[in-house]
């Protein structure tokens, strides 16, 4: 049963449209990452449902009741941010206690839920270290166990490792997300980068202008993105203008050939070729043939660029495959069943 309801929020500033016809809803204990590019209505949706903002129409619901008269401090709801927002004049222990003393918790419990997060995030001898000689790691563990301290009914995490360099984002997000699965903690997720949100999100809302574009699980989004916007923000840019007909079977006409496609609407439309599902041997129900442009090396993974008939194309191969060198003759075959993907023309 979903605990956390969005129902028809829309909110303008002035004559922009932040957000238009938001609708989705949460189950306890899960985590939702809102995705998406700078200025698409993550934060926007994030504060209207902490009640920091409040929508020009629909409703946000917590268990059924409606919070539109809920002020922030009385919704239960936590948030930590991108700047962590330590007290530089207090303690660790202070720090996570100090929401804890607003609820005032009796001292003993206090201190026995201040070691308790200590513990989770990791850094139990910590207590009385001064906030500031933590590294930036450190202070995001800290934050953390200070948002979850209170047991919040919801944490709401706006780009909380947006300050971090990238090494030290990707060994977090995986211990934020193991942390936040421990608890049990229903939580939401603002971040635009792609694969923060892969790794910690049980599900991923993609905006785009202030509405949604797809909601789904992290493989069910890169696999099967559903429009241009989802394909060119997870940089499969293998874009080609297509028209689709029906024979014994639907084809798409593009500059590239015909290729078969699945059950798709007749007329003016856009063919995704994925970057990750080629080969390079030559056999397949399609075949590209074109000229190596570029080769860009990734660690476990290696992109390359092809001109293909006036086309830039990028393929991803792993690394240990040996890629022909710039300039030179590539032949490309695919499977149209996991190659090829159609859009609508937009």
């Amino acid at each position: 049963m979903s605990i956390l309801s969005v129902s028809s929020v829309s909110k303008s500033f002035e004559h922009i449209q932040a957000l238009k016809d938001i609708r989705f809803s949460m189950e306890e204990g899960e985590i939702v990452a809102l995705l998406g590019p700078s200025g698409c209505g993550k934060s926007t949706l994030l504060a209207i449902i902490a009640g920091l903002e409040h929508p020009d129409r629909g409703t946000v619901t917590w268990n059924g009741m409606d919070l539109v008269d809920t002020p922030p401090h009385l919704r239960d709801f936590g948030l930590m941010f991108q700047d962590f927002a330590l007290f530089p004049h207090m303690n660790v222990y202070a720090n996570i206690a100090f929401g804890l003393k607003m609820a005032h918790l009796a001292t003993d419990q206090l201190s026995q839920r201040v070691h308790e997060m200590l513990s989770l995030v990791g850094m139990p001898d910590s207590s009385r270290r001064d906030v500031n000689t933590l590294s930036g790691g450190e202070q995001q563990r800290i934050a953390l166990a200070r948002s979850l301290a209170p047991h919040p009914r919801l944490l709401m995490l706006d780009e909380p490792l947006g300050s971090l360099d990238r090494n030290l984002r990707e060994r977090l997000v995986v211990d934020l997300q193991d942390i936040l699965h421990r608890m049990h903690q229903t939580a939401i997720y603002v971040t635009h980068d792609q694969e923060e949100a892969f790794t910690i999100a049980d599900r991923i809302i993609l905006m785009n202008a202030g509405q949604i574009e797809q909601i789904g699980t992290p493989q069910e989004i890169y696999r099967d993105p559903a429009s241009v916007f989802v394909s060119r923000f997870l940089e499969m840019t293998n874009l080609i203008p297509a028209v689709i007909y029906h024979r014994e079977i639907p084809v798409a006409a593009t500059p590239l050939g015909d290729f078969p496609v699945g059950p798709s609407t007749p007329g003016d439309a856009t063919l995704l070729i994925r970057p990750d599902m080629a080969r390079l041997d030559g056999q397949g129900p399609i075949i590209l043939k074109g000229v190596s442009d570029s080769i860009s090396f990734r660690g476990s993974q290696q992109k390359i660029t092809l001109i293909v008939d006036h086309f830039t194309l990028v393929f991803e191969f792993p690394s240990l495959i040996q890629l022909p060198s710039p300039g030179t003759p590539v032949t490309i075959s695919l499977d149209p069943a996991t190659a090829i993907k159609v859009f609508p023309k937009y």
